[in-house]
């Protein structure tokens, strides 16, 4: 698959990002090669192949899930600019 250097000025466009032209061909070749790695990748055969969360076979410690530093609001809301009634209170950010 090949990037258009229409595609990548859009792209950057939406991310307000200011490229030079030189810079345009540059990533537009550079796209265009990393998709072309996808659709190798795409290509392989893979079934059969269960999925993985992790390239290496580990297991995560267990421990009994309890309190260890329980009762610290007090402590904890000391350190906020403003709490009310045991909560931090933020400047309203939603109209």
């Amino acid at each position: 698959m090949s990037i258009k250097a229409d595609t990548v000025k859009h792209v950057a466009n939406l991310a307000r990002l200011t490229i030079s032209e030189e810079e345009v061909e540059t990533y537009a070749d550079q796209l265009s090669q990393i998709l072309g790695l996808m659709d190798q990748l795409n290509s392989l055969p893979t079934d059969g192949v269960t999925p993985m969360s992790h390239a290496v076979e580990i297991s995560m410690p267990a421990r009994e899930d309890t309190v260890t530093n329980g009762d610290m609001q007090e402590i904890l809301l000391a350190c906020a600019p403003d709490s009310e009634q045991g909560h931090f209170r933020v400047p309203k950010i939603i109209e």
